[in-house]
């Protein structure tokens, strides 16, 4: 439980120290926007560093949706040059489709990704007030325990799951951290979890520092928004920021307990299968209580999908039901067959169906395949085996998958021939790697444990 009493920049040292501790990098990120959060972290880090020697790296995104969106960028910049701070503008232009919240937030994570350089760890400011927002309104779509658990202190993201893109010319004002090694993805850290809006904007008060208050924030076509203003109102009923703040945590404790039962059942009970599907022993599944029995379900169907969440958990318990009765189904992207002795889970063909790219590009968004040794044709392309891949191969005798486990496979394509499947052994030998959520596969209790 956090320690309330401690002077501000005391909390943040210690928060810092358990996130970081005890080899501190000799670099970190700043995502900084210009509001009284970030600029209030902005000068907690500032401080910090000079008991460490870290070098800070600022970094504001300005999304365009604002008029005054590249004065606020350049406030920031202002205090970065005072402080003694190296400062960026990122420049991000909505395309008018889609939520843009949600786009704005994709766009932020993958421009820091571009912009971070050798960077591993980037600070963001969310607060308290950030996580009972989170958490009422995920329990305003019936989450459960995972979702009530709300945002985690440190969280990875691989918005690039190859070597991230260089900024386009454009995109960027200012200077970006150098970058002379290719890593994927980076932590993003949020220190400032356990801190009340309202003290950041005291603290940055007391010391004279400056901010803007973005309009957007009380703008009720934005469902935060709306779940922050009905906030205001909990709290005369005793629903407060730190007791959201306190259900998330304990939420997290209890996730964190339910992961380590999931890990076991994975262990005892999924067997050998090809790389992206599962193969669960089918008694044993039944044997498991409900509440493991559902979130080894949807971790398989998130495992085998890439998917960057689980499935919304009315379909999953209707899935679930289909399974125990032996008809198996499909969700989220994921088809679950039922076989005689286990349950078999894997990528839906029509998920696939139709897409292509070339080689050493990442297909439906988790495989890479290469061709190391030159053995294939320049026009050769990556698509999913299908019906007509599987008339193709000659002898079927010695497959390891029948026809149903693998028509949704990757396998290489050249002038409408099939070249080569690696998952079955067909064809010349070509480099096949997956990434999970961006990362390389390490298998399914790997994923488990971290998601």
């Amino acid at each position: 439980m956090p320690v309330t009493h401690l002077p501000l920049e005391q909390r943040f040292a210690d928060r810092m120290g358990q996130l970081l501790g005890p080899e501190f990098p000799s670099d970190l990120g700043l995502a900084v926007s210009g509001g009284g959060d970030s600029m209030a972290m902005l000068t907690l880090a500032h401080n910090w560093t000079r008991s460490f020697g870290i070098r800070l790296w600022v970094v504001t995104v300005d999304h365009g949706l604002r008029d005054e969106s590249a004065a606020e960028a350049a406030m920031v910049a202002e205090d970065c040059a005072r402080l003694g701070w190296p400062h960026a503008t990122l420049r991000w232009q909505w395309d008018g489709t889609g939520n843009v919240q949600d786009a704005a937030r994709r766009a932020r994570l993958a421009l820091i990704d571009r912009w971070r350089g050798n960077l591993k760890h980037v600070l963001f400011a969310h607060t308290a007030d950030d996580q009972a927002e989170t958490v009422l309104m995920r329990l305003a779509r019936g989450s459960g325990v995972d979702g009530l658990s709300g945002m985690r202190a440190c969280r990875e993201v691989t918005p690039h799951p190859l070597v991230p893109p260089l900024l386009a010319a454009g995109q960027m004002t200012g200077q970006a951290p150098p970058r002379d090694q290719a890593c994927s993805g980076y932590r993003v850290l949020r220190p400032c979890l356990d801190m009340e809006r309202a003290e950041l904007r005291h603290y940055l008060s007391v010391l004279k520092g400056r901010w803007v208050d973005d309009p957007s924030n009380e703008n009720r076509d934005f469902g935060r928004v709306r779940i922050r203003q009905l906030l205001n109102l909990l709290r005369e009923e005793g629903v407060t920021t730190s007791v959201l703040s306190d259900t998330a945590r304990r939420m997290a404790r209890a996730r964190d307990g339910l992961t380590a039962h999931l890990v076991e059942a994975v262990r005892r009970l999924c067997v050998d299968a090809p790389s992206g599907q599962l193969r669960i022993d089918r008694d044993g599944f039944a044997a498991l209580d409900e509440e493991t029995r559902l979130r080894l379900l949807t971790a398989g169907l998130q495992y085998v999908t890439a998917a960057e969440y689980r499935p919304r958990a009315a379909s999953s318990e209707a899935l679930l039901d289909q399974v125990l009765s032996g008809r198996g189904g499909t969700l989220h992207g994921a088809e679950v067959l039922v076989e005689k002795t286990h349950l078999r889970l894997l990528r839906e063909e029509s998920a696939v169906d139709g897409l292509s790219c070339g080689l050493d590009a990442l297909w439906d968004g988790q495989w890479r395949l290469s061709d190391p040794d030159g053995l294939l044709p320049a026009n050769a392309a990556v698509r999913a085996l299908g019906e007509d891949g599987w008339r193709q191969i000659a002898d079927r005798s010695g497959l390891a998958l029948p026809f149903r486990a693998a028509r949704a496979l990757p396998s290489v394509w050249g002038d409408g021939m099939l070249l080569a499947c690696p998952e079955l052994q067909v064809g010349p030998s070509v480099g096949l790697h997956r990434y999970v959520l961006g990362r390389p596969d390490t298998g399914f209790e790997a994923f488990c444990l971290s998601h």
